[in-house]
């Protein structure tokens, strides 16, 4: 009896402490981006729902505190409202050239990334795009575009600055302005059921791990998030929010292997 009320005094102590460390304003601020169904979504009403808002509250839930989730726009927004501290945390894919400005977590999940391409045409698969004449879109600043960028060779690519809604996607590919597309597979498999004359090409060309990102410099802050990263990923947590979501293409983040 002693023992089991020396362990709820500890996590009465140590449940502020960490509540001031990952959310020092009281509120557990968290972004992600809006048009990526991997990482939520916003409906017409404007609430979240998906992996990034499901484990922004089970976060908050732990701490013991409120929590404010807004979606952003673009990669790029997510990370400003990290590094200037208008957010405690923000959920991103894994970029090198990201890990520079925010430390990122431990995955949490894991997203392929594939090509639509029209019904009509003669790719096969992912291997096939890399070739003279063809031209390749992608978003700027998103994983894939970057991918593409540093490792297509021969082909074009074709950025846009934003994402277009799936009827403006789909006219880019229809109307022979890009000859591929290359987004995160979930995307791509929404819109090729959407849009029959279009269809998502076999194996995944890349696959990121979407992670937590928070302002660099501050372990205890990461370490702490990566502990209930592991929790929620061992409990089964992530895998039934992948679930609800109904995300093709993404797969809960394996335990990390630390040396």
């Amino acid at each position: 009896m002693m023992q089991h009320l020396h362990v709820l005094f500890a996590l009465a102590v140590a449940l502020p402490q960490i509540g001031g460390l990952l959310a020092p304003t009281g509120t557990l601020r968290a972004t992600f981006i809006a048009n990526n169904p991997v990482q939520g979504r916003v409906d017409s009403a404007g609430a979240t729902s998906g992996p990034a808002p499901d484990l922004a509250r089970e976060l908050a839930r732990r701490l013991k505190v409120p929590h404010a989730i807004t979606p952003l726009p673009s990669a790029g927004a997510v990370m400003e409202s990290v590094t200037t501290g208008k957010a405690d945390i923000g959920f991103l894919a894994y970029e090198a050239a990201r890990a520079e400005q925010v430390d990122f977590s431990d995955p949490y999940l894991m997203s392929g990334s594939a090509y639509a391409v029209r019904a009509d045409s003669r790719f096969r698969n992912s291997a096939e795009v890399d070739r003279p004449g063809v031209t390749v879109g992608a978003v700027t600043g998103q994983s894939q575009e970057v991918w593409v960028r540093e490792n297509i060779k021969s082909a074009r690519i074709n950025a846009v600055p934003t994402v277009p809604p799936n009827a403006g996607l789909a006219a880019m590919l229809l109307d022979g302005r890009v000859d591929v597309f290359a987004a995160n597979r979930t995307r791509m498999e929404e819109l090729a059921r959407e849009f029959p004359a279009i269809r998502v090409l076999p194996g995944d060309f890349l696959i990121v791990g979407q992670a937590i990102v928070v302002a660099k410099g501050n372990r205890p802050r990461l370490d702490e998030i990566n502990r209930f990263l592991a929790e929620v990923r061992a409990s089964g947590f992530v895998k039934a929010s992948i679930d609800r979501a109904n995300l093709p293409g993404v797969e809960v983040a394996p335990a990390p292997t630390r040396r």
